[in-house]
């Protein structure tokens, strides 16, 4: 039978009992198997923060192709392919390339206990290793002092916004998630931090302090903020007056601070600025669907599609709610069972006419449906499930033709629905 990825990657899961068990050994022994690939990188630029890790890479990446740089990027998780995760020079990995790398990299692993996140970011660090690029562009998985990208000595790090989240793992303070998230400073590499809560920027003062690293923080070394529809970006180099950035909502002008604070580090002139903030895109982050079964199902609608899922991207998407023209707003939502789903609902609902649940398909930590519902009637509401997308989209646009509907509450869905509707 010939081997595809998805092959090798269904075999990756069965590697390890547990979907998340955070430690650094497994990686570092397979990394030493493969000759250490992650001392052979291109120049590192290290990414973590609970929210907007993802959109903030979008705009390095695109900053620095915008001056002519070649860019290795990495995510996750992936929304409709695993290719995403692995973005070589610029481009998707090729299904032959991202086969090879995995089928080496199980077999350098012997069959070993090693989680499914590990042995994937492990390859990839294996293919940037062999790729020739200027940068490398890493984004943490989850947390940061043990996740399996932090094997890197990163020429810059980066802490976007830090909140309450994944804190079966991380820990149930901000404090605490704040330490986990600093444990990617390196000593004497200096590090962008977005805005951030008091407690979590004491704990991370307090990492650069001991380690020596140079601070490049918000409120202290640069300053952002939007100004008669324009973005203004000020540090010690100048102002900058810039678009706004092609990523809606305000929480994107913070992003695009720390974004360009990186940029600017690194030496970009403006035009390279300029195209951080107009070229990036970022699947899934109040993207407009255009085309597809669900547009054609209710042509008169406006269909959007976000991933965000905790409390903070639940302010976040009521911020660009509020910004967006007088319209009837429907949410379809599905979330997953590990998340803050009332904290994610309550900003909402100020600004939608109705929710309706549905459960994630073939997600097995989907949240059902009816709690969803019943969450959403908890926040005030009005609520109903459906068995799908199209289901719930139907029922919407039979009451409500031209509504403004928004799929959103988890990445995962966001993956299905792309899949879903081409």
């Amino acid at each position: 039978m010939t081997q595809t990825s998805d092959v090798i990657l269904a075999r990756m899961m069965a590697l390890h009992p547990k979907i998340i068990d955070l430690t650094l050994d497994r990686v570092w022994r397979l990394l030493a198997a493969l000759d250490n690939p992650q001392e052979k990188l291109p120049p590192v630029i290290h990414l973590a923060g609970t929210n907007g890790k993802g959109s903030t890479q979008a705009m390095i990446r695109a900053g620095l192709e915008g001056m002519g740089k070649s860019v290795h990027a990495y995510t996750s998780p992936h929304l409709a392919r695993f290719h995403e995760r692995i973005r070589l020079a610029g481009d998707l990995i090729s299904e032959a390339h991202l086969t090879d790398i995995l089928d080496e990299c199980c077999a350098k692993n012997g069959g070993e206990t090693i989680t499914y996140f590990e042995i994937t970011t492990v390859a990839g660090i294996l293919a940037f290793s062999r790729s020739f690029a200027d940068y490398t562009l890493l984004e943490v998985g989850l947390g940061g002092r043990l996740d399996a990208t932090n094997v890197v000595t990163p020429e810059l790090s980066v802490i976007t916004p830090i909140s309450i989240d994944h804190e079966q793992f991380l820990g149930n303070t901000l404090t605490k998630i704040a330490a986990e998230k600093a444990g990617i400073i390196k000593r004497g590499v200096p590090v962008v931090v977005g805005p951030q809560p008091d407690e979590a920027m004491e704990v991370i003062e307090a990492t650069v302090a001991r380690l020596g690293a140079p601070l490049i923080a918000y409120g202290q070394h640069w300053h952002v903020w939007e100004e008669r529809g324009r973005l203004v970006f000020q540090d010690e180099n100048g102002l900058l007056d810039l678009p706004l950035p092609a990523l809606l909502g305000a929480h994107q002008i913070q992003n695009a601070g720390a974004a360009l604070a990186a940029l600017r580090h690194m030496g970009a002139d403006e035009t390279a600025c300029e195209a951080a903030m107009t070229h990036a895109e970022w699947p899934a982050r109040m993207q407009k669907l255009k085309t597809g079964p669900l547009v054609d199902a209710a042509p008169e609608a406006e269909l959007w599609l976000d991933g965000g899922h905790n409390a903070a991207a639940g302010l976040a998407l009521a911020d660009v709610l509020a910004g967006l023209p007088a319209r009837p707003t429907h949410l379809i939502c599905g979330m997953l069972n590990t998340k803050d789903v009332t904290g994610y609902m309550e900003p909402l609902a100020a600004y939608a006419e109705s929710l309706t649940a549905i459960s994630i398909p073939d997600e097995m930590n989907t949240l059902p449906a009816a709690e969803t519902e019943a969450a959403a009637r908890s926040v005030g509401l009005r609520a109903a499930s459906a068995d799908s997308t199209m289901d719930a989209l139907k029922l919407i646009a039979a009451s409500d033709p031209q509504a403004r509907v928004l799929i959103c509450g988890s990445l995962y869905l966001a993956g299905h629905i792309l899949r879903e509707n081409g």
